[in-house]
């Protein structure tokens, strides 16, 4: 165990927040092709766009999830470990599911993938190995590769976990802007707390 000074203690806070933000913006460089596919594919979902991960992948994708739901589109969370007991019954032909997994090795993930595509519905990877078992079962790839000294021992995910988030904000916001969706179409989902407040206060103002 070590002890940290206050000084040791804010020098460590500034570099991580340096590590970060350059990891982050290191995406700037990253889009191609892909993402044009990759958006498309989710615009023209008719079914529920499924998303799902495992580890802090899941903390990702859950987020994820949620901000397609807020910004008009079918977005919900799926566990791929509860998928392969059966949940992957919920998943229908007209659905997209998107995977988040860093290699795209992982055996539930991989197994969950083989379901999906079983039952009609379209994969998305969103991976740093676009020739990994989940790559190549998938409709679309995008890649995303975080810097591997953004993380405590290339291997926890801390920093690799807001690139990837960030990257799911992009897609977030061509949806968003694809589908037209108004601040009046969101106040209308999103009626409770502080932000429900302050739609309302403005739409009484406006």
């Amino acid at each position: 165990m070590k002890t940290l000074s206050a000084e040791e203690m804010t020098a460590i806070a500034s570099q991580v927040i340096e590590m970060e933000s350059a990891a982050v913006l290191s995406l700037k460089g990253q889009f191609t092709s892909q993402i044009t596919q990759v958006a498309q594919m989710l615009f023209e979902c008719r079914g529920h766009i499924l998303v799902a991960g495992a580890g802090t992948s899941r903390a990702v994708a859950q987020r994820f999830a949620h901000l397609l739901a807020c910004c008009g589109s079918p977005g919900l969370f799926i566990s791929a470990a509860d998928a392969i007991h059966g949940g992957a019954g919920a998943v229908g032909e007209k659905d997209v599911v998107y995977i988040i997994s860093k290699g795209g090795q992982s055996a539930e993930i991989n197994r969950f993938a083989q379901i999906v595509k079983d039952r009609g519905a379209k994969v998305i990877a969103h991976t740093e190995k676009p020739d990994s078992p989940l790559g190549a079962l998938s409709d679309a790839v995008y890649r995303i590769v975080a810097p591997a000294d953004v993380d405590p021992y290339g291997m926890i995910a801390t920093g690799s976990s807001l690139v990837n988030a960030a990257a799911c904000d992009v897609l977030c916001t061509l949806l968003l802007r694809m589908r037209g969706y108004t601040k009046e179409q969101f106040g209308h989902t999103h009626p409770g707390g502080a932000v429900g407040r302050k739609l309302e206060q403005e739409s009484k103002t406006a």
